[in-house]
């Protein structure tokens, strides 16, 4: 299984990268907006955490677009600033986590 982390925070990547890795996935970390939607669109993963406030754009804004595109992407909305959150369609396996998120709570919603 892949996944896809984007925040600019890279500590809080390599964070989860090696919380990933260690479960036997295979983990890429995109540090801005444009930098994972290159990634998103070339190598699709099967998960996708995404912050909202990145330096180049809001990371939440672009939540209709990729779902349009990837209908079954399981994706987790991450913030510390609880933004507005965008129009999510019925059936869409779109979860929000606050920063800090908790190791225990992803391994409860994710049972790994």
């Amino acid at each position: 299984m892949k996944v896809l982390i984007v925040d600019d925070e890279i500590d809080l990547c390599l964070l989860l990268k090696s919380f990933f890795t260690r479960k036997g996935y295979e983990t890429t970390c995109a540090y801005t907006l444009a930098k994972a939607l290159d990634t998103l669109y070339s190598a699709p993963p099967d998960m996708l955490f995404l912050d909202n406030n990145l330096a180049d754009g809001l990371g939440w804004s672009m939540l209709p677009a990729i779902l349009h595109s990837f209908p079954k992407l399981q994706i987790f909305l991450i913030s510390a600033y609880n933004p507005p959150i965008p129009p999510i369609p019925e059936g869409a396996q779109v979860t929000i986590i606050e920063k800090p998120i908790s190791f225990s709570e992803l391994e409860n919603r994710l049972h790994i």
